[in-house]
């Protein structure tokens, strides 16, 4: 059974398709890598579904509910979390006070000078932080943290809303080898654990190919590939979208939900 079910996404800027009839889903408990070349329409399919920008077409289905037309804190509070390229969180504040404000926000709760929010919370944060393996950073803050580390405590701000879905955005931009490896492990440890969809976009292939159950690659806004890493690595539009090998693509059959042929066909 699908979590998140996309369907026939189209987005236009002008006269330009910046993403062209596309559609996939993702299970519970799935890693799902978006992937591309630069200008592929990563982005563009990845804001559509956190509800920032709304498609000119088509139809983004989290168990169920329709979140085309929604606020972004909406379907926040519908269960899809975000993790960023750039870490968002408050340098000023410690790691603890950070997963404390998230779980706030969760709550709608508002709370004066006289009742500070950090009183607040305190051991759903720590438990938390200890999922994400920073419980001993808790008062430190958030701006003396290595980079690895403060993708640590984004994850755990994430997990606050307790996401049936978490949207990851280049979640290894910017780290060390080991500490990709580390971030993505736990990132499969928490989706196995909390049966968490995950929708990630990532330009390290070794990343991709090590990490996610199944992979879909757009190319000039349309979907020309979807399987697992052998598949992907095998196929001919993939190799010469990446490859270069000179030739191009056309819209051949539309690739079904459940991983069908390509809808495209190398051409020269």
């Amino acid at each position: 059974m699908s979590l998140l079910r996309v369907s026939n996404l189209s987005m236009s800027f002008g006269g330009v398709k910046a993403v062209d009839d596309v559609s996939f889903d993702v299970k519970p408990g799935e890693l799902l890598a978006l992937i591309g070349p630069n200008g592929a329409g990563k982005s563009t399919c990845f804001n559509i579904v956190n509800g920032q920008l709304r498609p000119t077409h088509g139809s983004v289905m989290l168990d169920g509910h329709e979140l085309v037309g929604m606020r972004p804190r909406d379907i926040w509070r519908r269960g899809v979390g975000r993790t960023f390229q750039v870490a968002a969180t408050f340098n000023s504040m410690t790691v603890l006070e950070n997963v404390q404000i998230a779980l706030v926000s969760r709550e709608k709760r508002l709370y004066g000078l006289w009742k500070p929010a950090a009183s607040h919370f305190e051991d759903e944060a720590l438990a938390l932080l200890e999922q994400v393996g920073m419980t001993a950073h808790a008062q430190r803050a958030c701006s003396v943290l290595a980079y690895g580390d403060v993708k640590r405590v984004e994850m755990a701000i994430a997990l606050a809303n307790r996401p049936k879905l978490l949207l990851m955005d280049e979640p290894t931009a910017g780290m060390a080898p080991q500490e990709r490896t580390e971030l993505m492990a736990l990132t499969k440890r928490l989706s196995a654990e909390r049966n968490i969809g995950v929708l990630f976009t990532e330009h390290s292939m070794d990343v991709v190919f090590s990490t996610a159950d199944r992979i879909i690659v757009l190319a000039r806004g349309k979907l020309i590939a979807q399987g697992d890493a052998e598949t992907i690595r095998n196929d001919a539009n993939v190799q010469a979208v990446y490859f270069g090998t000179g030739k191009t693509f056309q819209p051949r059959a539309a690739l079904s939900h459940d991983g069908g042929e390509p809808h495209t066909e190398p051409r020269t």
